[in-house]
């Protein structure tokens, strides 16, 4: 027998405040985001963290001092140091025997996550590893930037990755992938080291449809990314298929990033995957980031009960430009 890594519980949490799209306007009915949850004015990223991490204790009757390593994703920390998940650590009130870091990546975190924490696991360094995804992009957001606002919102999960004894892999097939020549085309270009606040004045900017927004806020070449996505993601399912020697047909769930409706379907059909069961829900949440495959596996579990969920696939793609994805087997989630 081995020691492998599985999902043992998951969870997500979305932010009171709801702001609604426009339900007449053309783009809201093509990215199917009709509401998105919003962090209030106070409410960081480990505040939603902590909401996420209770609901899981509380939903699964785990004893956090099993937990032995805290991870957290985000591009939203509370604080350029110190790291986050340390925060977290005492407000869950966790061992101090835990290992703890943050990890910056979007929408392809969660597996970078998922990785990390079978590689902790199946080298014998962690038996319980808490992996949270947590995101407020709604404050890198100009409030009149119509091109990003009714897209992005708010939202953070807690998974739990445990020790199970078996030969069977319960997280596999992993694909990487980056190309940093596209950086440019999701960024928030002031506020770091390069071009810090204090040195770098505000600039604000109004393209042709009168959207405004400054070096500040969020900046995402909707066309390039869409691009970058319908070139990557076939390929990628393509790779994690042949690493799992699977046909497309094996697969019980198809699990990605949950952009907007619009790319979902047009993912679906480029990936060749019509009439597979496959996730296309951003109604009520829109894009959240890292925090989209968990919050999706969440929606998909309380959906699909009955359905068998032991090779399910994810995968995340957009801001780096990094895209990842995994075969996931579920079954060891109560349902």
């Amino acid at each position: 027998m081995g020691t492998k890594a599985y999902i043992k519980a998951i969870a997500g949490y979305l932010p009171e405040k709801v702001e609604r799209n426009d339900a007449a306007k053309r783009l809201t009915k093509k990215t199917g985001i009709y509401e998105r949850h919003i962090a209030g004015e106070q409410e960081c990223a480990s505040d939603l963290a902590v909401q996420a991490a209770e609901r899981m204790f509380l939903q699964y009757e785990i004893e956090r001092e099993s937990i032995d390593f805290i991870i957290l994703c985000t591009q939203s920390p509370d604080y350029f140091l110190p790291t986050t998940a340390c925060i977290l650590q005492e407000r869950l009130q966790l061992s101090k025997h835990c290992g703890a870091f943050d990890f910056n990546l979007g929408c392809s975190g969660y597996i970078y996550g998922l990785s990390i924490a079978k590689g902790l696991i199946e080298t014998g360094q962690a038996k319980q590893v808490l992996l949270l995804t947590a995101e407020t992009y709604s404050k890198f957001i100009h409030p009149e930037d119509e091109t990003v606002k009714p897209l992005f919102g708010d939202g953070a999960t807690a998974t739990l990755i445990a020790t199970e004894h078996t030969d069977k892999d319960g997280i596999d097939s992993l694909v990487f992938g980056t190309d940093g020549s596209g950086a440019k085309h999701l960024i928030v270009p002031a506020g770091g080291q390069r071009n810090p606040y204090c040195k770098i004045a505000k600039v604000e900017q109004v393209d042709d449809s009168g959207n405004r927004r400054t070096n500040y806020h969020l900046y995402m070449n909707g066309g390039e990314i869409s691009n970058f996505a319908l070139n990557v993601v076939p390929d990628t399912v393509n790779a994690i298929l042949e690493k799992a020697s699977m046909g497309k047909k094996d697969v019980d769930y198809y699990v990605f990033h949950q952009a907007n409706k619009f790319m979902l379907d047009f993912l679906q059909q480029k990936c060749e995957l019509h009439g597979l069961p496959f996730w296309n829900n951003p109604t009520n949440c829109g894009n959240t980031v890292s925090s989209s495959v968990p919050l999706a596996l969440t929606q998909l579990l309380e959906a699909e009960k009955s359905l068998p969920l032991n090779r399910v696939m994810v995968m995340g793609f957009g801001v780096g430009l990094s895209w990842a994805g995994c075969m996931v087997d579920l079954s060891h989630l109560p349902r």
